[in-house]
């Protein structure tokens, strides 16, 4: 579904821990984040991974040869909205499972995308807003051509994960765009298999639950209390709906959001950057991992464009949930509140905050804060 490319002339980064490339005005406190780098964005099933890795020679081309990415530009042409020029950068990040049964997921021969959020880059870089859309949203898919150059025809009233079992990454784009209104400037999709083995390359990560976990079909289980989760169980985590909560996807979204911010809070914390075996396993791991767009195809595009973003932390993340509601006739399916929705897109739109009335009154999991940071 994916096409891979690999960029013929992708220029070396620098690699040099003083002099003109360490950049120290005012960041005297945090030289070693300037260092040697590929930092990696990956947002998985919940979440962002953000990884470090080494830029020269022979370990650099191999880092780029794992990379794969989709055209999205030329899959959708000009039917799209407008691009916004103001430094803020919308990401549509997917967490897929390309037939396989780890966490939980369903071995049926389909490609499927069990995580979705929109991440929104304010202007500055310095705060993010995400929203998670449910994939059992109930929408009308726009007709939409993937990147075989296969037409698909529009659909009423289906999940909207079915965007990417039909047509793959620029369907997914087609129709988040066509939902929100807005231009996706990026598209960052995370393995789940991949994001098993980032967990483990990380030495896991620690979170407290404030209840009992038991759900067989993630193959979790936790008690309450503190816990060091390797990659097996972060993935059952992030995929668990029937453990905890109501048992529904919103719930799910509320333990990947969660794990999120957990993940995002310790990986600065892990020492890579002292370790350079470490930091190549890792890098190597996270660049098989991904599929990003043609425009960030490169482990040099990849950088450029990350550097931007490592200033983010958990803190400086506002998580919501699209707006929705129970369907009527069917209690296992959502659908849009469309007013509160257009506040959320509307908010995006402008690179403002997202307002609380817009998440006010909307449906929820029920399983906030029974995952916390450790």
């Amino acid at each position: 579904m994916s096409a891979e490319s690999t960029p013929e002339n992708p220029g070396i980064p620098g690699t040099g821990t003083s002099g003109p490339n360490r950049r120290g005005k005012g960041r005297r406190r945090k030289p070693r984040t300037r260092r040697k780098g590929v930092v990696v964005a990956a947002w998985t099933a919940a979440g962002i991974v953000v990884l470090g890795g080494t830029g020269i020679g022979y370990v650099y081309f191999k880092l780029n040869g794992n990379l794969h990415s989709v055209d999205i530009n030329q899959a959708l042409g000009t039917d799209r909205p407008e691009k916004v020029d103001n430094g803020s950068q919308n990401i549509l990040v997917l967490g897929s499972d390309s037939n396989k049964t780890l966490g939980g997921g369903t071995d049926d021969g389909s490609a499927r995308s069990d995580t979705a959020m929109i991440v929104h880059i304010y202007q500055g870089h310095k705060k993010a807003s995400v929203v998670s859309i449910p994939r059992d949203t109930l929408i009308d898919r726009p007709a939409c051509t993937d990147t075989q150059g296969t037409t698909h025809r529009a659909a009423r009233k289906v999940m909207f994960n079915s965007a990417y079992s039909t047509g793959g990454a620029a369907c997914a784009v087609k129709t988040v765009e066509t939902l929100t209104g807005i231009r996706m400037d990026h598209y960052l999709e995370v393995d789940f298999a991949g994001f098993q083995k980032l967990i483990d390359r990380l030495g896991g990560v620690s979170v407290t639950t404030t209840k009992d976990i038991d759900d067989p079909d993630s193959h979790l289980k936790l008690k309450a209390g503190t816990h060091r989760l390797n990659g097996e169980q972060a993935l059952g985590l992030v995929r668990t709906r029937h453990g905890v909560g109501d048992g529904s996807d919103l719930g799910r979204i509320q333990l990947q959001q969660a794990f999120l911010k957990a993940l995002v809070d310790q990986v600065g914390q892990i020492g890579l950057f002292t370790n350079p075996k470490k930091l190549y396993d890792l890098a190597d791991t996270a660049t098989k991992a991904v599929t990003t767009d043609s425009d960030l195809g490169s482990v040099n595009s990849l950088m450029s464009w990350a550097a931007g973003l490592k200033g983010i932390g958990a803190s400086d993340m506002h998580m919501v949930t699209m707006p929705v509601q129970y369907d009527p006739a069917d209690p296992n399916r959502v659908i849009v509140s469309p007013a509160k929705a257009q506040q959320v897109w509307t908010a995006l739109k402008n690179d403002r905050p997202i307002p609380a009335a817009a998440t006010q009154g909307t449906a929820t999991g029920e399983a906030k804060d029974v995952v916390n940071g450790p």
